[in-house]
């Protein structure tokens, strides 16, 4: 599902898709993981693969008319499960809630975690 909505985010009016370096950078995944997964969605009807118009070599991700719809309807669903949250939280417990995921995502942004294909291997890895 974070491919698709990362998809429907990102792509413009008008674009025919992204590339998948471009989902591997939005999402933080190597371009193979990205491959793979835009496989699978393919193979659901969700998302399809499209030559760019001014590069044969490139090809872009789009959504289909059904990657679109279940992609909206996860959205629908996400904001009523949040306005049931707040709704069950109340209006001060939301705001402090909200404070605290805001500070949890500058944490997250500022202390991001290593790439973990580009660790070299020092030994110790077998050890208990």
């Amino acid at each position: 599902m974070t491919l698709l909505i990362t998809i429907a985010k990102r792509s413009r009016e008008g674009e025919e898709g992204l590339k998948v370096s471009e989902i591997s950078r939005f999402m933080g995944l190597t371009p193979p993981t990205v491959t793979q997964l835009i496989n699978s969605l393919e193979a659901k009807q969700m998302v399809e693969r499209l030559p760019d118009a001014n590069d044969r070599r490139v090809v872009r991700i789009r959504l289909t008319e059904q990657g679109g719809i279940i992609t909206r309807r996860a959205k629908e669903h996400m904001n009523a499960s949040l306005n049931k949250l707040v709704g069950y939280l109340g209006e001060a417990e939301s705001d402090q809630l909200a404070e605290l995921l805001l500070k949890v995502h500058r944490f997250v942004e500022d202390n991001p975690p290593p790439n973990l294909d580009r660790l070299q291997m020092n030994g110790d890895e077998n050890r208990d």
